[in-house]
């Protein structure tokens, strides 16, 4: 099959082509700035048959961007189709399924309303979801299109590791519990894991981006994550504070004269790294200056990793040991160092760092960084979740087809 992967977002859209027998990725782009002043960066990037075509281009709606990706995936000279019916499915990420959607499901009108009503739940990120996939419906109104939610993995997290500990009818009523973000990354990865052991087991996957979360997963099975109710709550992440008092936000109010939204998107967009740094929210700029001195940015990349040994120690209590741990995501794959800081000190529950093999491994691959003492496996594996998605497509197209 050949598979559009999408994830629309506020005012962008990612998405990638590809042909799922031979895993081959046949084009790939993003749209940026979507109903937004261009800047002085080309806002569309194009890659196919080893090409790469970047341009500036006024889009003022989701709609006018789907046109966009048509016409480039069609183009004489850089697409890689004839016409249209050349794609069979549409495969859309989207960040909150809630509990109305337990599995991937194949998109309706009414599947299209339920996804709206989830809104008020992931604010910045639904809006664009919808709009995405309501322009590829008008464009390519004979193609079926699967939703494929982040949440789905978390749903079979017991209710003791879901729920927070407030009285019922915030849950039931006003739809209160732990979601938590990032389910295709953690499901690629549990699958990855299962097929380097040879079987299930207890897994501790970390995946560790300018977003970041961590998922303990029993036999297949998410049992505890991170993230919570949104993906502000866990790890210190590049400008998200991650866990933090609840009455911080009245203080904040009381002391700034900002308002509860406006403290809320504070500790999503100027915390975290950039915040305690007071640099950048990029692990890479704020290790520089740490190691050139900077306190404020030694103490960031300190509480980052602290955050991260905490939760993979808590998972290892909350799983009864532990057989593997995975690193993935853009800092989990490709700085050594963090890894490093992250499991030091956790030899006392048998895990142990190959340290020259986790400072030479080779990017984009798999790589086994396990200490020759070690109990538990430790492994860095780069992640997918367009193939991901891709593969629940498949799955729910072929299964409507029968």
């Amino acid at each position: 099959m050949k598979i559009l992967v999408v994830n629309a977002g506020s005012s962008s859209i990612k998405f990638q082509f590809i042909n799922t027998k031979t895993k081959e990725l046949l084009a790939k782009g993003t749209i940026y700035r979507i109903g937004e002043n261009l800047s002085d960066d080309n806002n569309l990037i194009y890659k196919a048959n080893g090409n790469t075509y970047e341009t500036k281009k006024k889009i003022e709606t989701f709609g006018e961007g789907v046109k966009a990706i048509m016409a480039l995936l069609t183009d004489k000279k850089m697409g890689v189709i004839k016409n249209f019916s050349q794609i069979d499915a549409v495969g859309h990420r989207i960040v909150q399924g809630a509990e109305l959607f337990k599995k991937s499901t194949l998109i309706t009108p009414k599947v299209v309303k339920q996804i709206e009503s989830l809104t008020p739940l992931a604010p910045l990120h639904q809006p664009g979801h919808i709009a995405g996939i309501k322009g590829f419906m008008e464009v390519l109104p004979n193609v079926p299109m699967v939703a494929v939610f982040d949440t789905v993995f978390h749903m079979t997290m017991p209710d003791y590791a879901g729920r927070y500990a407030i009285p019922e009818i915030a849950y039931k009523k006003w739809k209160i519990r732990r979601y938590g973000a990032h389910g295709t990354s953690h499901k690629y990865i549990s699958e990855e894991l299962e097929k380097l052991l040879g079987k299930k087991g207890k897994f501790i996957i970390c995946h560790i981006g300018s977003g970041a979360s961590i998922s303990a997963v029993k036999n297949g099975k998410c049992i505890d994550t991170s993230m919570g109710f949104t993906p502000l709550e866990g790890l210190v992440m590049g400008t998200r504070s991650g866990d933090i008092e609840p009455t911080v936000v009245t203080r904040i109010m009381d002391m700034s004269g900002m308002t509860a939204p406006q403290v809320i998107n504070w500790l999503n967009k100027e915390c975290g790294l950039l915040g305690v740094s007071g640099i950048s929210n990029d692990v890479r700029d704020v290790q520089k200056a740490a190691k050139e001195g900077n306190k404020n940015a030694k103490l960031a990349v300190d509480m980052m990793v602290y955050r991260i040994k905490k939760y993979i120690g808590a998972y290892a209590a909350a799983l009864g040991g532990v057989d593997a741990i995975a690193f993935t995501a853009g800092t989990g794959e490709n700085r050594p160092e963090i890894r490093e800081a992250s499991l030091e000190g956790l030899s006392f529950m048998g895990v142990e760092l190959d340290k020259d093999k986790n400072n030479n491994f080779t990017r984009g691959k798999i790589e086994d960084i396990t200490g020759k003492n070690s109990k538990a496996k430790i492994y860095i594996i780069p992640t997918d979740e367009e193939a991901m998605i891709a593969r629940e497509t498949e799955e729910i197209v072929l299964k409507t087809q029968k």
